[in-house]
């Protein structure tokens, strides 16, 4: 009878570490996901006031080149 619940004990210490480690996976996986969102929420916000501010400029299709050129001129690229 010791030796099974031995066994036992053994068996859910086993169970519990597993899920232990599978808890601390999906809390990085979540982490990873808010980060990813809060990015994906700045830019949506970035689009929304330009196309807010564009919105009595000359059209242009999308203002797409319009977002491009102010783009690469704000972040110019390296060229070594």
């Amino acid at each position: 009878m010791k030796e099974q619940l031995q066994k036992r004990l053994t068996q859910l210490k086993a169970e519990f570490e597993s899920g232990q480690k599978v808890l601390a996976d999906l809390e990085v996986k979540q982490a990873n996901v808010r980060e990813t969102l809060l990015r994906i929420q700045g830019a949506i916000q970035v689009l929304e006031e330009e196309l807010t501010k564009n919105n009595g400029a000359a059209s242009e299709p999308d203002n797409l080149q319009g977002l491009e050129t102010e783009a690469l001129a704000t972040h110019p690229q390296n060229k070594d």
